[in-house]
C-alpha cells in the first residue's frame, strides 16, 4: 500500500516540474535572450534591450513596474510610420523618444502613465522608424531633444 501511494507523488513532481521548465522557458528565457546593445542618445548612455518581432513589440513594457535609470527599451519597425505607443499596461511612468530612420528625434512624451493619458494611447506628429522607452525623467537630464541624434548598432536579425 505504502509503494502504492509514492508511485503516486512521481508523477506529481515530474508535472511540477515541468511547470516550472515551462515557465522558465517561456517567460525568462526569452527576456534574456532578447537582443541587447548600447544605445546613446543626448547625455545618455543605456544599456538597451531591443525588440523587432510583433509579439515582443506589443508587449512593450507591458508589466514592468521600474527599471533602472540606465535601461531602455528600443523598438524597430520595417518601416516609416506614426507608430503608436500605449501605456495601458506598464506600472510605471516612462519617457517615450520616436527616432526617424536616421535615428534623429522626431518627437518626444514625458512621464507617460496610464493615469495623465486618457485613452493611454500616445501618436508622435511624424513618421517614425524606431520608439525609444525610457525611465521617466531621462529626457529631461539626459538632455535629449528634438533632433538629437541617437547612436547605437543593431545586429542583422534586429533589422527589420
Amino acid at each position: 500500500m505504502n509503494s502504492r501511494h509514492n508511485w503516486g507523488i512521481g508523477p506529481i513532481i515530474s508535472m511540477v516540474l515541468l511547470m516550472v521548465i515551462g515557465a522558465f522557458a517561456f517567460i525568462v528565457l526569452p527576456n534574456i535572450l532578447q537582443p541587447k546593445t548600447t544605445l546613446r542618445i543626448g547625455d545618455g548612455v543605456f544599456k538597451t534591450r531591443v525588440v523587432s518581432n510583433d509579439g515582443d513589440i506589443g508587449r512593450g513594457l507591458a508589466g514592468t513596474a521600474e527599471f533602472d535609470p540606465d535601461q531602455a527599451l528600443l523598438i524597430v519597425f520595417s518601416s516609416d510610420k506614426k507608430w503608436d505607443v500605449g501605456t495601458k499596461d506598464i506600472k510605471a511612468k516612462i519617457d517615450i523618444v520616436w527616432l526617424n530612420f536616421d535615428k534623429k528625434v522626431v518627437y518626444v512624451v514625458k512621464n507617460a502613465s496610464p493615469d495623465n493619458s486618457g485613452d493611454s494611447l500616445f501618436s508622435p506628429k511624424s513618421a517614425a522608424r524606431y520608439i525609444l522607452e525610457l525611465p521617466a525623467g531621462s529626457v529631461d537630464s539626459k538632455a535629449i531633444t528634438l533632433n538629437s541624434t541617437a547612436i547605437f548598432e543593431l545586429d542583422a536579425e534586429d533589422k527589420v
